[in-house]
């Protein structure tokens, strides 16, 4: 089996990874240092390769986006993946941090690591993204990782990251820091197109700003900070 963490493979590349290795087993495992271990997804050759859909852990659960309550499954609000059980106790000599990250909720204590995920009615985890790299534009939330994900659906793009940039109109808007594949030639209108099959229009590229190559951590994880300065 393939193992990742870090950075959730892209539905694009899992299917181009089981088309070469149709025999393996791909385990996302998704999880903080707050948390440990919180969900896994598994996907194999012949699945429905879209969206990764988590099986949480067993005390793991979604807070309602005021964290005041846990929510249930089937409940299409958008909240935050929390881990219960044995958790750190906090941040040493950062009690503002401590509090922000593990709140008491419903009589429970809770690590929250900040990433955003709704809690479908099969039970499973849908991740939407990372409140950290979130972008508000024109008074409605965009997930950067969920407009990455669509653009990667483009054949001939390689990798992707986006952010938001500030603008008079909207706040921020949408753009999108772009590495394509050798060979290959790819447009903004032809990214908007392939993005609009997926996403509400309001979550579409602004602008696309195109790079070599995007930078990365060596487990994955991307550079937010680097994609901000490529548009300077």
């Amino acid at each position: 089996f393939v193992l990742t963490g870090g950075a959730i493979l892209s539905p694009a590349l899992r299917a181009e990874l089981l088309e070469q290795v149709p025999q393996a087993r791909i385990v996302d495992v998704l999880g903080s240092s707050e948390t440990g271990r919180q969900a896994v997804a598994n996907t194999r050759a012949g699945d429905d390769i879209g969206p990764s859909r988590f099986e949480p852990s067993s005390t793991a659960a979604v807070l309602s986006d005021d964290r005041t309550h846990i929510l249930a499954p089937g409940d299409p609000e958008i909240g935050w993946l929390a881990q219960g059980g044995r958790i750190p106790r906090g941040y040493l000599g950062d009690e503002a941090k401590t509090r922000a990250t593990f709140p008491m909720v419903e009589g429970g204590r809770w690590a929250v690591a900040g990433d955003r995920a709704a809690w479908r009615a099969d039970g499973t985890i849908e991740l939407h993204g990372r409140e950290s790299v979130t972008i508000n534009s024109g008074g409605e939330k965009v997930f950067a990782e969920e407009v990455e994900q669509v653009l990667k659906h483009h054949p001939g793009v390689y990798d992707a990251l986006v952010v938001g940039r500030p603008s008079e109109r909207w706040g921020q808007e949408v753009v999108a820091v772009v590495a394509v594949r050798d060979g290959a030639t790819v447009g903004l209108e032809e990214l908007r197109a392939t993005a609009a099959q997926h996403l509400a229009r309001y979550k579409l590229p602004k602008a696309v700003v195109f790079r070599p190559a995007i930078s990365r951590s060596p487990s994955g994880k991307p550079d937010y900070a680097w994609a901000r300065r490529q548009l300077d």
